[in-house]
């Protein structure tokens, strides 16, 4: 049995930092105590002084790709990428090629998962204007929860029906999850600006085409449907200052029917750094103000915001340098999130304590999901160890994503991920991914 035990680490978890050690056998974290000895001749003794132990971050909104847009990403190139970035477990989103609408098509993502992720995977069940009956036969023990798409994005799985909307909120028991832009307000100012630029709009111009209006009144339009229906939301990608008053911190998470995510380039980037990184940083929603970074901010720390993602949502070089209208959005990011939150917390802007809520402890009670997103006896070890005074700076060399680019490039991070690991298995040390593909299929307590 693989044994292994981690020695003088910072260990972080539920709101507490404790100097100690922790005993990894098998798949699972077995013992944590002041002091452990070693246990036996084959344990492997990893030395972790000066660095935080943190569980595995649940990155909740992916998109890796797989089926039918691999040239973009797969499973197995944004999984490694992933591990290398502490990130042990994903939840990826239904637009894929073609769409998993059905049950059968969810199941053929789950099959090539099993074969190829070297992290955790569930993925989510996609929703539209006429699948309701797919929709109802979704397992909750075994699915993550249902996706809708409020605004078109990649791909073409619009819930544009209100009619539809109705019935799938009465019906599901399932958390639903969504892309909320109101389409016709986005519609309407793409129009405007197209009429202007014709198909090279200046991308300064994107977050008035995705504006805060279409955020705010799509998100109103779902949470009272979702009050109305007592359906579980959750909202993701959060971008404006606007929608956050919709949210609240008066009841604990366990008791919120309504909950809310906000994604890394919307707390890292602002619409001025459109200047210098173009459609590289174009996003559905769209990064927007200065004053809505630090809105969300703000929200995070008062706990209006529940969890920390990425949308990891990568394509070619060739893609995103297309004009405008041609260039599709998203970006990837699961390598440089965790190390990029750190980099927060040096600038004083978050502590150790709240990324690991945000990112790990947060993205497992909300989804529910089985024995993960802590540091605990008897949950499986998934782990990152974090170093806070390793500094390295992104380049091409050391970028693992199949796209070969991300928005990080040039930035100089203090922080680095040392070591992951998945089940037990340690998968990545010191900048090298070892070829172990030890994910499994997450389970949730529903």
């Amino acid at each position: 049995m693989n044994t292994v035990l981690i020695k003088n680490a910072k260990i972080v978890n539920e709101g507490i930092i404790f100097e100690g050690d922790v005993l990894i056998e098998g798949e699972f974290i077995t013992e944590i105590a002041e002091s452990i000895s070693h246990k036996s001749s084959n344990c492997k003794v990893i030395d972790a002084e000066g660095s935080y132990l943190i569980p595995g971050a649940i990155d909740d909104q992916v998109h890796f790709r797989e089926p039918g847009l691999t040239h973009k990403g797969d499973i197995a190139s944004e999984s490694r990428a992933a591990v290398a970035g502490g990130i042990t477990s994903f939840i990826e989103q239904p637009n894929t090629v073609p769409n998993a609408v059905t049950q059968e098509l969810l199941e053929q993502k789950y099959q090539i998962a099993a074969e190829k992720s070297y992290a955790n995977y569930s993925f989510m069940m996609g929703g539209t204007n006429d699948n309701l009956e797919e929709i109802l036969k979704t397992n909750p023990r075994n699915i993550a929860g249902l996706k809708l798409f409020l605004g078109s994005s990649t791909g073409d799985m619009l819930v544009d029906s209100s009619e539809s909307l109705e019935k799938i909120f009465s019906n599901t028991k399932l958390l639903i999850a969504v892309h909320s832009e109101d389409e016709t307000t986005v519609k309407e100012n793409l129009e405007k600006f197209k009429s202007q630029y014709g198909d090279d709009i200046p991308v300064k111009f994107h977050p008035e085409i995705r504006s805060v209006e279409a955020c705010y009144k799509s998100t109103v339009k779902v949470i009272d449907l979702a009050k109305r229906t007592g359906a579980r939301l959750h909202v993701f990608h959060i971008s404006t200052a606007k929608e956050l008053d919709l949210f609240t911190n008066k009841i604990p998470l366990e008791e919120k029917q309504i909950t809310a995510e906000v994604c890394i380039h919307h707390l890292w980037f602002s619409d001025e750094d459109y200047a210098t990184k173009g459609n590289f940083i174009k996003w559905n929603p769209a990064v927007k103000a200065a004053s809505d970074r630090e809105a969300l901010w703000k929200a995070l720390l008062d706990d209006r915001i529940d969890v920390i993602a990425t949308d990891h949502a990568p394509h070619t070089i060739e893609e995103k340098s297309k004009q405008y209208t041609s260039a599709p959005s998203g970006g990837p990011l699961v390598q440089h999130a965790v190390v990029a939150l750190f980099e927060a917390h040096h600038q004083g802007k978050i502590s150790v304590e709240k990324i690991v809520e945000k990112m790990c402890h947060n993205p497992a009670k909300i989804f529910k999901i089985e024995k993960r997103g802590f540091i605990k006896e008897g949950f499986y070890a998934d782990l990152a160890i974090v170093n806070p005074a390793k500094p390295w700076s992104v380049n091409k060399d050391n970028i693992l994503y199949k796209c070969g680019w991300s928005p990080f490039e040039g930035t100089n991070f203090k922080s680095r991920v040392s070591h992951t690991f998945v089940n037990g298995q340690l998968v990545y040390e010191n900048a090298k991914i070892k070829e172990i593909k030890a994910g499994q299929r997450l389970l949730f307590d529903r």
